[in-house]
């Protein structure tokens, strides 16, 4: 049996996914600087380059999101992973 895929789609869908794996590191890593930033180990020259980088990363993926039109495609993956995670550990997960 062949499975007929198109290209297009077939992008889409893996730019998706990896952008969404991105979203979801990305989201880690604000969540480690904000530890580090309360618990004092960053100074205050640290905290601004550290937010300057991520604003940037950020400003980076939304940008490669609108070039592929996989913004919603990023969305959708996101849900659906949110929604795995929460059938499996519980709780809302929503909050980003």
């Amino acid at each position: 049996m062949n499975i007929d895929i198109e290209q297009d789609n077939l992008k889409q869908g893996v730019l998706g996914l990896v952008l969404a794996l991105v979203e979801i590191i990305r989201d880690l890593l604000k969540t480690q600087a904000v530890r580090r930033m309360e618990n004092g180990s960053l100074n205050a020259e640290e905290v601004e380059r550290l937010g300057k980088s991520l604003m940037e990363f950020d400003r980076v993926v939304e940008q490669i999101k609108e070039d592929n039109g996989v913004t919603e495609a990023v969305r959708s993956v996101r849900d659906s992973l949110d929604n795995l995670v929460e059938g499996v550990l519980g709780g809302d997960l929503h909050g980003r």
